[in-house]
């Protein structure tokens, strides 16, 4: 079980943005290591959190200190409009004094087998490990409404006991691969955020939340940090069918 575990809830997407910018601000501050790694999500409601943290924290924050990494990727070239890379790229990383070098890609364009291989030795050599799995000082995730997260599908709750760090993925319904991190690193970072909005998330809320039966099929319910906390950001659309 999760060290803590919380669901802060807000009125709209741009308050859970603001707010999720805040509490890294702080982690980072607050962290007493020389570096501060953190995986990135993709989707829509991160690009609010990347415009948060130009807006907001451009100056306040120690980017030298910063290490960003994804949690995952599409098959994809970094050029694609469909790339986790190029969106984090154009709203966020091409806007702060950040390293060339502290910015750690998936590299979508290569042979998604060995890609997972190539990251998930990077990941051992760069990161903290304990009980050799390495550990993030921030994983930040969003929920699909098949209850998704990472490119960790329904259908694929093995990924969970995977003794791999990263895997290849294929999506349900269009059949692209990706790779993700697996179950095995996502649980063992300090802190994991779930950022979710949106009304059509809120059945996928409420069964992770209230309906322990119906929320196991989901993967977004297996995140629970061994040694970490786990924060939920939610807007009030997605959190308005939460007993």
């Amino acid at each position: 079980m999760a060290v803590s575990t919380e669901v802060k809830i807000f009125l709209k997407p741009k308050k859970v943005a603001r707010k999720v910018a805040r509490e890294i601000n702080k982690l980072i501050k607050e962290s007493n290591r020389k570096r501060f790694d953190i995986a990135l999500s993709g989707g829509s409601t991160p690009k609010k959190l990347f415009r948060a943290l130009v807006k907001k924290h451009h100056d306040t924050i120690p980017w030298e200190r910063v290490h960003f990494w994804w949690g995952d990727e599409r098959c994809v070239s970094p050029e694609s409009e469909e790339s986790n890379y190029r969106l984090a790229l154009e709203i966020l990383l091409q806007k702060i004094p950040i390293p060339s070098k502290n910015i750690h890609r998936i590299h979508g364009e290569n042979t998604p087998e060995a890609e997972a291989i190539r990251y998930s030795d990077e990941l051992m050599m760069q990161l903290q490990n304990t009980d050799n799995i390495p550990v993030f000082d921030l994983i930040l995730l969003g929920i699909g409404e098949d209850g998704h997260t990472a490119s960790i599908f329904p259908g694929r709750l093995d990924l969970f006991q995977s003794n791999n760090f990263c895997a290849v993925a294929t999506h349900p319904e269009t059949g692209q691969q990706r790779i993700t991190l697996t179950g095995k690193v996502i649980n063992n970072a300090k802190n994991v955020f779930f950022m979710v909005t949106g009304e059509n998330k809120a059945i996928r809320v409420s069964e992770i939340m209230n309906n322990e039966e119906a929320a196991k099929k989901h993967p977004a319910w297996h995140v629970d940090p061994v040694h970490g906390s786990l924060t939920w950001f939610i807007d009030e659309p997605a959190a308005s069918q939460i007993s």
